[in-house]
């Protein structure tokens, strides 16, 4: 009997997917081979890490331990956990970093996942929460938001990605003051920085004296007032998240807009432009994709899928994330480059700079197997059947209602009874 073409498409995705979360498995494993354990790679130059020098505040460290802990939920694997705790210890004492606004990346991709493997949640929790509190000290009381590493009177949309460990925290100290700094970061950045039609900004600047928000900047977009692709995709994942943990609803609403943003502005294959207002062409045109964008927004989609409540809406956003994932896959591996060492070619750590540029960089490595965790997950979980009630007989008569199985008398009467 010929296979239905869905279960057919679903069969092919899912050798796809899995071909490519073992590819990343083999990848880091040679990247853990050849390296120190002190070495958190953050991009690659021509496609080899350990030349990576830039690091400004470490933001990326959490990525490449967290990549471990997600091979080591999916395989069971003692191998992967013990290495990805090996990697993440170092990182406890950065609890207390004031210099980053990325504590969110560090924590939530290392600790977080720890904990959900069973590690000791005395040991892990205090970390979690005081890197919480730490984070919520970047509030700023004249504006309302979370500041940026770069100055007070800036914040990112980044920090979206960050503010899931201020709620966290709130939520397992039951601290209503942190709690409303990470409510109030998410109403101000839906204000500054997501603009009506669910495109984003990257920067607000504001004035440090009156709490006005000045004008919105870029530091890694092709201009202020465009939409780079890398930071929707940040603000689409950060709003679902900041939803699922706090249940508000005008959460999920803006990431619903930045979803449709994001969905509209993407060519058919998924693989977003590096900035969706860029030139056509030119050093900086829309020829150059970012790969990291594309994996960011599959995984933020998929979560997306889950929260909607509408079977239509989460199926187109889950049906376009895993095509992404598909053409990643597809196109971007490291496998077509000879000796590249990371999972996925294509990505922009800092196109301005011309660093990490059509290159492996970790964040996108991490979100990458994280959307194909994830969309593994889904096509793995049967469909439930529709559950359709019984249609109402209140339009029948009441001498219509008594059921009748099998054929009638040929002497019965319209209304079921025996005529004489």
């Amino acid at each position: 009997m010929p296979i239905p073409m869905k279960h057919h498409i679903e069969n092919g995705n899912r050798r796809t997917l899995e071909n490519a979360f073992d590819y990343a498995m083999q990848q880091v494993d040679n990247q853990v081979s050849k390296y120190a354990q002190d070495y958190y790679p953050m991009y690659t130059v021509g496609g080899v890490f350990g030349k990576d020098i830039t690091r400004w505040t470490h933001w990326c460290d959490g990525f490449f331990p967290g990549l471990m802990f997600i091979f080591a939920s999916r395989n069971k694997s003692d191998l992967w956990l013990e290495r990805a705790v090996a990697r993440s210890l170092p990182l406890e004492v950065r609890q207390y970093d004031r210099s980053v606004h990325d504590l969110g990346f560090l924590f939530l991709s290392t600790y977080a996942r720890w904990i959900e493997l069973g590690g000791p949640p005395q040991q892990i929790n205090p970390v979690l929460q005081q890197a919480g509190r730490t984070m919520a000290m970047r509030f700023m009381a004249n504006g309302q938001y979370l500041r940026s590493f770069v100055e007070p009177s800036s914040t990112f949309i980044d920090i979206m990605m960050n503010v899931g460990v201020v709620f966290r925290a709130a939520r397992d100290l039951s601290d209503e003051h942190m709690l409303a700094i990470a409510h109030q970061h998410c109403r101000t950045t839906r204000r500054t920085l997501v603009r009506g039609d669910g495109s984003t900004a990257h920067e607000a600047l504001f004035n440090l004296e009156t709490g006005e928000c000045k004008r919105q900047s870029t530091q890694q977009g092709y201009r202020a007032d465009s939409c780079w692709s890398r930071g929707l995709a940040w603000s689409m994942y950060g709003f679902t998240r900041s939803y699922r943990q706090s249940g508000q609803p005008e959460y999920l609403e803006i990431a619903k807009m930045n979803a449709s943003y994001w969905i509209d502005q993407c060519p058919a294959d998924g693989i977003a432009p590096w900035d969706f207002d860029a030139p056509l062409t030119g050093e900086l045109g829309r020829s150059q994709v970012d790969t990291s964008a594309s994996a960011i927004a599959a995984a933020a989609l998929i979560d997306l899928a889950a929260c909607v409540g509408d079977p239509l809406l989460a199926t187109v956003y889950s049906q376009f994330a895993i095509n992404t994932l598909c053409s990643l896959a597809s196109k971007y591996l490291g496998r077509f480059t000879p000796g590249f060492e990371g999972i996925l070619t294509g990505g922009v750590y800092h196109i301005h700079k011309r660093l990490g540029v059509h290159e492996a960089v970790m964040f996108g490595e991490y979100f990458f197997v994280e959307a194909l965790d994830k969309a593994l997950a889904l096509l793995d979980t049967p469909l439930a059947p529709p559950s359709v009630q019984p249609y109402p007989e209140d339009t029948l008569p009441d001498s219509f209602k008594r059921w009748h199985d099998g054929p009638l008398p040929e002497t019965s009467s319209p209304t079921g009874d025996v005529t004489a």
